[in-house]
Protein backbone atom coordinates (compact mmCIF):
# COMPACT_ATOMS: atom_id res chain seq x y z
CA UNK A 1 0.00 0.00 0.00
CA UNK A 2 0.92 3.49 -0.98
CA UNK A 3 1.19 4.73 2.75
CA UNK A 4 3.98 2.22 3.73
CA UNK A 5 6.10 3.52 1.31
CA UNK A 6 9.50 5.14 2.32
CA UNK A 7 9.99 7.91 0.25
CA UNK A 8 12.98 8.72 2.14
CA UNK A 9 15.37 6.51 3.96
CA UNK A 10 18.70 5.86 5.37
CA UNK A 11 20.73 3.19 4.07
CA UNK A 12 24.10 3.58 6.63
CA UNK A 13 26.15 5.14 3.93
CA UNK A 14 23.82 7.33 2.42
CA UNK A 15 20.32 8.04 1.43
CA UNK A 16 17.30 5.70 -0.38
CA UNK A 17 15.15 8.06 -2.62
CA UNK A 18 12.24 6.76 -4.43
CA UNK A 19 12.46 8.26 -7.77
CA UNK A 20 8.93 10.26 -8.17
CA UNK A 21 10.14 11.20 -11.83
CA UNK A 22 9.77 7.70 -13.01
CA UNK A 23 6.35 6.81 -11.45
CA UNK A 24 3.49 5.44 -12.09
CA UNK A 25 5.31 3.36 -15.18
CA UNK A 26 8.55 2.57 -12.88
CA UNK A 27 9.23 1.85 -9.07
CA UNK A 28 12.99 2.45 -8.74
CA UNK A 29 14.83 3.29 -6.07
CA UNK A 30 18.03 6.13 -6.02
CA UNK A 31 20.93 5.92 -3.71
CA UNK A 32 22.28 8.81 -2.96
CA UNK A 33 26.12 9.27 -1.28
CA UNK A 34 26.89 12.15 -2.09
CA UNK A 35 25.82 16.04 -1.60
CA UNK A 36 25.99 17.06 -5.41
CA UNK A 37 23.38 14.02 -6.24
CA UNK A 38 21.08 15.03 -3.48
CA UNK A 39 20.76 18.66 -4.29
CA UNK A 40 20.52 17.34 -7.85
CA UNK A 41 17.40 15.26 -6.80
CA UNK A 42 15.52 17.84 -4.99
CA UNK A 43 15.72 20.40 -7.83
CA UNK A 44 14.70 17.66 -10.34
CA UNK A 45 12.03 16.74 -7.75
CA UNK A 46 13.34 12.59 -7.42
CA UNK A 47 11.96 13.63 -3.75
CA UNK A 48 9.34 16.06 -3.86
CA UNK A 49 6.48 17.41 -0.87
CA UNK A 50 7.48 19.97 1.64
CA UNK A 51 7.62 17.33 4.20
CA UNK A 52 9.48 15.04 2.23
CA UNK A 53 12.18 17.01 1.26
CA UNK A 54 12.40 17.99 5.19
CA UNK A 55 13.35 14.46 5.98
CA UNK A 56 16.05 14.12 2.53
CA UNK A 57 17.35 17.27 4.41
CA UNK A 58 17.75 16.04 7.57
CA UNK A 59 19.59 12.99 6.09
CA UNK A 60 21.32 15.27 4.04
CA UNK A 61 23.38 16.61 6.79
CA UNK A 62 24.67 12.57 7.74
CA UNK A 63 25.89 12.39 3.99
CA UNK A 64 27.57 15.96 3.78
CA UNK A 65 29.76 14.90 7.31
CA UNK A 66 30.61 11.31 5.68
CA UNK A 67 31.29 12.45 2.17
CA UNK A 68 33.11 15.22 4.22
CA UNK A 69 35.12 12.43 6.16
CA UNK A 70 35.79 10.56 3.40
CA UNK A 71 37.50 13.67 1.18
CA UNK A 72 39.09 15.20 3.59
CA UNK A 73 36.60 18.23 4.07
CA UNK A 74 37.37 21.56 6.71
CA UNK A 75 34.52 21.91 9.18
CA UNK A 76 33.70 25.06 6.83
CA UNK A 77 33.72 22.76 3.89
CA UNK A 78 30.98 20.56 5.52
CA UNK A 79 28.74 23.62 6.55
CA UNK A 80 28.74 24.65 2.55
CA UNK A 81 27.44 21.17 1.70
CA UNK A 82 25.25 21.64 4.25
CA UNK A 83 23.90 25.04 3.12
CA UNK A 84 23.62 23.91 -0.68
CA UNK A 85 21.38 21.26 0.80
CA UNK A 86 19.11 23.45 2.75
CA UNK A 87 19.08 26.20 -0.28
CA UNK A 88 18.71 23.58 -3.10
CA UNK A 89 14.40 24.97 -3.20
CA UNK A 90 13.64 27.72 -1.84
CA UNK A 91 10.05 28.27 -1.27
CA UNK A 92 9.72 24.98 0.91
CA UNK A 93 10.36 26.53 4.60
CA UNK A 94 10.53 22.57 5.64
CA UNK A 95 13.37 21.83 3.95
CA UNK A 96 15.35 24.87 5.80
CA UNK A 97 14.25 23.91 9.31
CA UNK A 98 15.33 20.77 9.44
CA UNK A 99 18.38 20.85 8.11
CA UNK A 100 18.98 23.92 10.82
CA UNK A 101 17.66 21.54 13.40
CA UNK A 102 20.27 18.70 12.23
CA UNK A 103 23.04 20.79 11.59
CA UNK A 104 22.43 21.88 15.48
CA UNK A 105 23.33 18.49 16.52
CA UNK A 106 26.84 18.15 14.67
CA UNK A 107 29.26 18.61 17.53
CA UNK A 108 27.75 15.86 18.74
CA UNK A 109 28.98 13.66 15.72
CA UNK A 110 27.29 11.50 13.23
CA UNK A 111 25.16 9.20 15.45
CA UNK A 112 23.56 12.30 17.11
CA UNK A 113 22.68 13.69 13.90
CA UNK A 114 20.95 10.23 12.38
CA UNK A 115 19.09 10.05 15.35
CA UNK A 116 17.66 13.72 14.78
CA UNK A 117 17.24 13.23 11.37
CA UNK A 118 15.08 9.86 12.46
CA UNK A 119 13.13 11.99 14.97
CA UNK A 120 12.21 14.12 12.11
CA UNK A 121 10.95 11.74 9.89
CA UNK A 122 9.22 9.84 12.65
CA UNK A 123 7.20 12.76 14.33
CA UNK A 124 6.22 13.95 10.63
CA UNK A 125 4.55 10.52 10.45
CA UNK A 126 2.75 11.12 13.75
CA UNK A 127 2.11 14.59 12.47
CA UNK A 128 -0.03 13.52 9.57
CA UNK A 129 -1.78 10.80 11.17
CA UNK A 130 -2.88 13.81 13.39
CA UNK A 131 -4.37 15.71 11.08
CA UNK A 132 -5.34 13.19 8.91
CA UNK A 133 -8.20 12.86 12.14
CA UNK A 134 -8.62 16.20 12.74
CA UNK A 135 -8.99 17.02 9.22
CA UNK A 136 -11.39 14.79 8.59
CA UNK A 137 -13.48 15.51 11.39
CA UNK A 138 -13.57 19.36 10.80
CA UNK A 139 -14.84 18.45 7.02
CA UNK A 140 -17.26 16.15 7.77
CA UNK A 141 -18.74 18.70 10.22
CA UNK A 142 -18.25 22.08 8.32
CA UNK A 143 -19.21 20.40 4.76
CA UNK A 144 -22.18 19.02 6.68
CA UNK A 145 -23.73 16.71 4.27
CA UNK A 146 -25.66 13.70 5.01
CA UNK A 147 -23.50 11.80 2.26
CA UNK A 148 -20.51 10.78 1.63
CA UNK A 149 -17.86 13.75 0.58
CA UNK A 150 -16.81 14.53 -2.78
CA UNK A 151 -12.82 16.19 -2.18
CA UNK A 152 -10.95 18.17 -4.79
CA UNK A 153 -7.24 18.22 -4.36
CA UNK A 154 -4.36 19.80 -6.30
CA UNK A 155 -0.77 18.11 -6.92
CA UNK A 156 0.20 15.48 -4.58
CA UNK A 157 0.15 15.35 -0.80
CA UNK A 158 0.43 11.25 0.19
CA UNK A 159 2.74 9.30 1.23
CA UNK A 160 5.29 10.04 -1.92
CA UNK A 161 5.14 13.72 -0.25
CA UNK A 162 6.27 13.15 3.23
CA UNK A 163 7.82 10.77 5.20
CA UNK A 164 4.65 8.78 5.29
CA UNK A 165 0.90 8.87 4.98
CA UNK A 166 0.44 12.01 3.80
CA UNK A 167 -1.15 15.58 4.62
CA UNK A 168 -4.23 16.24 2.47
CA UNK A 169 -4.11 12.88 1.09
CA UNK A 170 -3.64 11.71 4.99
CA UNK A 171 -6.97 13.55 5.23
CA UNK A 172 -9.11 11.86 2.28
CA UNK A 173 -7.58 8.30 3.43
CA UNK A 174 -9.01 9.04 7.10
CA UNK A 175 -12.39 9.95 5.08
CA UNK A 176 -12.40 7.12 2.99
CA UNK A 177 -11.33 4.71 6.10
CA UNK A 178 -14.33 6.40 7.79
CA UNK A 179 -16.66 5.23 4.85
CA UNK A 180 -17.03 9.14 4.13
CA UNK A 181 -15.66 9.30 0.85
CA UNK A 182 -17.73 9.11 -2.09
CA UNK A 183 -14.64 10.66 -4.53
CA UNK A 184 -11.88 12.25 -5.23
CA UNK A 185 -11.33 14.95 -7.79
CA UNK A 186 -7.46 15.13 -8.60
CA UNK A 187 -5.58 17.83 -10.48
CA UNK A 188 -2.98 16.23 -13.04
CA UNK A 189 -0.96 19.56 -11.75
CA UNK A 190 1.30 21.33 -14.48
CA UNK A 191 3.83 21.48 -15.27
CA UNK A 192 5.29 17.69 -14.14
CA UNK A 193 1.69 16.23 -13.40
CA UNK A 194 2.44 15.63 -10.19
CA UNK A 195 -1.74 14.88 -9.79
CA UNK A 196 -1.61 12.09 -12.37
CA UNK A 197 1.20 10.66 -12.38
CA UNK A 198 1.31 10.23 -8.19
CA UNK A 199 -1.81 11.07 -6.40
CA UNK A 200 -3.80 9.33 -8.86
CA UNK A 201 -1.51 6.12 -8.57
CA UNK A 202 -1.55 6.15 -4.47
CA UNK A 203 -5.36 6.21 -5.09
CA UNK A 204 -5.24 3.39 -7.25
CA UNK A 205 -3.17 1.59 -4.40
CA UNK A 206 -5.45 2.50 -2.08
CA UNK A 207 -8.91 1.60 -4.12
CA UNK A 208 -10.29 5.25 -3.66
CA UNK A 209 -12.89 6.41 -6.40
CA UNK A 210 -11.28 9.10 -8.20
CA UNK A 211 -11.07 11.30 -11.63
CA UNK A 212 -8.22 12.83 -12.97
CA UNK A 213 -8.60 16.41 -14.10
CA UNK A 214 -7.03 19.31 -15.86
CA UNK A 215 -6.21 21.73 -13.61
CA UNK A 216 -8.34 24.08 -15.72
CA UNK A 217 -11.21 22.26 -15.41
CA UNK A 218 -10.86 22.51 -11.54
CA UNK A 219 -12.77 25.73 -11.19
CA UNK A 220 -15.48 24.82 -13.00
CA UNK A 221 -16.21 21.15 -11.45
CA UNK A 222 -16.51 23.30 -8.23
CA UNK A 223 -19.09 25.80 -9.41
CA UNK A 224 -20.45 23.03 -11.27
CA UNK A 225 -21.39 21.98 -7.76
CA UNK A 226 -19.74 18.64 -8.04
CA UNK A 227 -17.57 19.01 -5.14
CA UNK A 228 -18.39 19.16 -1.74
CA UNK A 229 -14.71 20.36 -0.17
CA UNK A 230 -10.75 20.79 -1.74
CA UNK A 231 -8.12 20.05 0.45
CA UNK A 232 -4.36 20.84 -0.67
CA UNK A 233 -1.16 20.81 0.96
CA UNK A 234 1.48 23.75 1.41
CA UNK A 235 4.82 24.48 0.98
CA UNK A 236 5.24 27.43 3.26
CA UNK A 237 2.36 28.96 5.31
CA UNK A 238 2.77 32.96 6.52
CA UNK A 239 2.14 34.34 10.03
CA UNK A 240 -1.20 35.50 8.40
CA UNK A 241 -2.36 32.57 6.88
CA UNK A 242 -1.39 33.19 3.18
CA UNK A 243 -0.18 29.72 1.82
CA UNK A 244 2.32 28.95 -0.59
CA UNK A 245 1.21 25.62 -2.47
CA UNK A 246 2.16 24.67 -5.93
CA UNK A 247 0.85 26.80 -9.13
CA UNK A 248 -2.73 26.55 -9.38
CA UNK A 249 -3.67 26.12 -5.76
CA UNK A 250 -5.13 29.76 -5.62
CA UNK A 251 -7.78 29.51 -8.55
CA UNK A 252 -9.14 26.63 -6.51
CA UNK A 253 -9.81 28.69 -3.22
CA UNK A 254 -11.29 31.28 -4.90
CA UNK A 255 -13.53 28.95 -6.58
CA UNK A 256 -14.31 27.58 -3.37
CA UNK A 257 -14.77 30.49 -2.26
CA UNK A 258 -17.36 31.74 -4.76
CA UNK A 259 -19.76 28.22 -4.46
CA UNK A 260 -19.29 28.79 -0.81
CA UNK A 261 -17.36 25.28 0.20
CA UNK A 262 -14.54 24.76 2.42
CA UNK A 263 -11.14 24.93 1.39
CA UNK A 264 -8.94 23.82 3.95
CA UNK A 265 -4.73 23.59 3.58
CA UNK A 266 -3.20 20.32 5.39
CA UNK A 267 0.39 21.30 6.60
CA UNK A 268 2.48 20.31 9.92
CA UNK A 269 3.44 23.12 11.84
CA UNK A 270 6.92 22.96 10.63
CA UNK A 271 5.27 24.47 7.52
CA UNK A 272 4.10 27.25 8.96
CA UNK A 273 6.71 30.22 8.80
CA UNK A 274 6.53 32.93 11.82
CA UNK A 275 9.30 34.47 10.21
CA UNK A 276 7.17 35.50 6.99
CA UNK A 277 4.59 38.13 8.08
CA UNK A 278 2.74 37.44 4.57
CA UNK A 279 2.86 36.27 1.18
CA UNK A 280 4.06 38.81 -0.20
CA UNK A 281 7.54 37.79 1.52
CA UNK A 282 7.69 34.20 0.26
CA UNK A 283 10.39 33.09 -2.59
CA UNK A 284 8.09 31.67 -5.38
CA UNK A 285 11.05 29.65 -7.16
CA UNK A 286 11.11 29.89 -11.09
CA UNK A 287 11.64 26.28 -12.85
CA UNK A 288 13.18 26.58 -16.27
CA UNK A 289 11.12 27.74 -19.67
CA UNK A 290 11.45 24.17 -21.36
CA UNK A 291 9.05 22.98 -18.81
CA UNK A 292 6.26 25.20 -20.03
CA UNK A 293 7.34 25.08 -23.78
CA UNK A 294 8.23 21.46 -24.54
CA UNK A 295 6.39 18.15 -24.25
CA UNK A 296 8.68 14.80 -23.60
CA UNK A 297 11.28 16.82 -25.40
CA UNK A 298 9.57 18.61 -28.93
CA UNK A 299 8.66 21.87 -28.86
CA UNK A 300 4.99 23.07 -28.94
CA UNK A 301 5.21 26.65 -28.37
CA UNK A 302 6.74 28.81 -31.31
CA UNK A 303 10.29 29.69 -31.51
CA UNK A 304 9.86 33.48 -30.88
CA UNK A 305 7.89 32.02 -27.28
CA UNK A 306 9.23 32.99 -23.51
CA UNK A 307 8.00 30.92 -20.63
CA UNK A 308 6.89 31.93 -17.51
CA UNK A 309 6.99 29.01 -15.03
CA UNK A 310 6.69 29.65 -11.12
CA UNK A 311 6.49 26.44 -9.32
CA UNK A 312 4.36 28.33 -6.48
CA UNK A 313 1.26 30.87 -5.96
CA UNK A 314 0.17 32.39 -2.71
CA UNK A 315 -3.05 31.79 -1.80
CA UNK A 316 -4.28 34.81 0.53
CA UNK A 317 -5.42 33.79 4.41
CA UNK A 318 -8.85 35.30 3.74
CA UNK A 319 -9.41 32.34 1.17
CA UNK A 320 -8.18 29.91 3.54
CA UNK A 321 -11.25 28.10 5.31
CA UNK A 322 -9.28 26.32 7.57
CA UNK A 323 -5.53 24.97 8.35
CA UNK A 324 -5.20 21.79 9.46
CA UNK A 325 -1.86 20.83 11.26
CA UNK A 326 -1.33 18.28 14.19
CA UNK A 327 -2.54 20.87 16.75
CA UNK A 328 -5.97 21.26 15.43
CA UNK A 329 -8.08 23.19 13.26
CA UNK A 330 -7.45 27.13 12.62
CA UNK A 331 -9.95 28.79 11.04
CA UNK A 332 -8.18 31.44 9.30
CA UNK A 333 -10.65 33.25 7.14
CA UNK A 334 -12.80 33.76 10.41
CA UNK A 335 -9.54 35.02 11.89
CA UNK A 336 -7.60 32.46 13.51
CA UNK A 337 -4.20 33.35 12.07
CA UNK A 338 -0.83 30.61 12.47
CA UNK A 339 0.62 34.00 13.69
CA UNK A 340 -1.28 34.18 17.02
CA UNK A 341 -1.87 30.47 17.49
CA UNK A 342 1.00 28.51 16.93
CA UNK A 343 3.76 30.24 18.76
Amino acid sequence: MSQELRTVDWTGTGIALIDQTLLPHRTETMHVRDVDTLVDAIQRLVVRGAPAIGAAGAYGVALALLQGEREDWTDGEILRAISRVREARPTAVNLMVCVDRVTARLPEGLDAVLAEAAAVQREDVEANRAMGAYGADWLLKKADQDRPLRILTHCNTGALATAGWGTALGVIRELHARGSLEVVYADETRPLLQGSRLTAWELVQEGIPHYVQADGAAAGTILRGEVDAAIVGADRIAANGDTANKVGTVGVALACADAGIPFLVAAPTTTVDLATATGDDIHIELRGEDEVLEWAGLRTAPAGSRGHNPAFDVTPGRLVTGLVTERGVLEVSAGELPGERLR
